[in-house]
């Protein structure tokens, strides 16, 4: 498969024209931050990184951060939610302490991981055989989640809570449904269990309500 990988740093500096004036068609997967065409059938991936605050240490036990409350909120709210919205996965990244660095310990190996890639890529391929522009769980629109995407009662009542706690839109509810059906066939499950979904809601870590307030 072909592979487009963008990434925007310090996101809340870049010029809004940059991110937002370029989205492509509203809730697009393949939302580009440039005037290219897109194809459908390639992986298309925007990578945005941003610090917590405007001096990089807020939330940071081993270095106390400088800026106000007010100014931690100004910073964070120059990320709109429709743009928020349309990221499937948030993720913090703390920093690491040096006997972490320093440590021998090996995690999953990257082959591993490939591996593992490469057998869930084959599942939505299958999954989405003859029908026309769904490649994978990204592409499915509302009839696609609603057919691939069910959950038990233990998970409709674990996404009812996340969803009332957090705040969360409609189109986040929908990211979530898409981002577990992954993790699910990343662990070669036919099924979305609660685990995944628990998993799915925790990378919504920019819809908490610190963010959103």
């Amino acid at each position: 498969d072909g592979l487009n990988c963008r990434i925007i740093h310090l996101l809340p500096i870049n010029p809004t024209p940059t991110v937002y004036g370029r989205m492509g068609r509203f809730g697009s997967p393949y939302a580009s931050l440039d005037f290219m065409a897109v194809d459908p059938a390639l992986a298309e991936f925007d990578r945005k990184a941003m610090n917590p605050c405007v001096c990089g240490h807020y939330g940071n036990p081993a270095q106390q951060c400088s800026c106000t409350p007010q100014q931690v909120h100004k910073y964070i709210g120059k990320i709109s939610g429709p743009l928020l919205d349309r990221i499937d996965i948030h993720v913090e990244v703390p920093a690491v302490k040096y006997n972490e660095l320093s440590a021998k310990k090996s995690g999953e190996t990257s082959q591993a991981i490939r591996d593992r890639v490469i057998k869930a890529r084959k599942i939505q391929a299958k999954r989405f055989e003859g029908r026309k522009g769904l490649y994978s769980n990204a592409d499915m629109e509302t009839k696609e989640i609603n057919e691939f995407c069910g959950i038990d009662e233990a998970g409709v009542e674990l996404l009812k809570m996340a969803m009332s706690k957090l705040g969360l839109s409609a189109r986040a509810y929908d990211r979530i449904l898409k981002v577990s059906r992954t993790i699910a066939d990343l662990n070669g499950s036919e099924s979305i269990r609660s685990d995944h979904l628990s998993e799915a809601i925790q990378y919504r870590s920019l819809d908490r309500s610190f963010y959103a307030s």
